[in-house]
């Protein structure tokens, strides 16, 4: 008597982010800062969290290179915009020790958001140097016109 044998149940491949992708991501967020008239970075990450994009304006803070990667990374591993995380930090906020708590630290500031192709997560896109509001508002623009969302 055989025993039955279970049928493998597959995920169906999605095609992960391209550099090619990251390069239009990254023009396409300098645009929108130059729009607005910020100076700062642009940050894209693939799904493993690894640098895929990276641009720094000449003449934006240093400092933006960091909250752009940082941005990008949180909206990966969280699979959201962090525009809408911000409250779940707050004190009485049910995230209130995550920021702190892992040996990579998260950063809960508007200006990143996940990458999805066919509903999977295939990356992130952050961007740092202006208010948080324009930060979101350029890395929207970005994936917009690229149409990653």
């Amino acid at each position: 008597m055989s025993t039955p044998t279970a049928t493998p149940t597959t995920t169906p491949t999605v095609r992960p982010l391209t550099t090619r992708e990251a390069d239009a991501l990254v023009e396409a967020a300098v645009r929108a800062a130059e729009g607005l008239g910020v100076r700062g970075s642009v940050t894209v990450l693939d799904a493993g969290g690894r640098l895929l994009g990276f641009r720094r304006d000449d003449t934006a803070v240093l400092i933006s290179g960091e909250t752009s990667t940082r941005k990008a990374y949180t909206a990966l591993q969280l699979d959201a915009p962090t525009a809408d995380l911000v409250d779940l930090v707050r004190p009485d906020g049910l995230f209130h020790t995550l920021p702190t708590a892992l040996d990579r630290p998260l950063l809960f500031v508007a200006g990143g958001v996940p990458l999805h192709r066919d509903g999977r997560l295939i990356g992130a896109l952050g961007f740092g140097g202006g208010a948080p509001e324009q930060d979101h508002r350029i890395v929207t623009a970005a994936i917009a016109e690229t149409d990653l969302a």
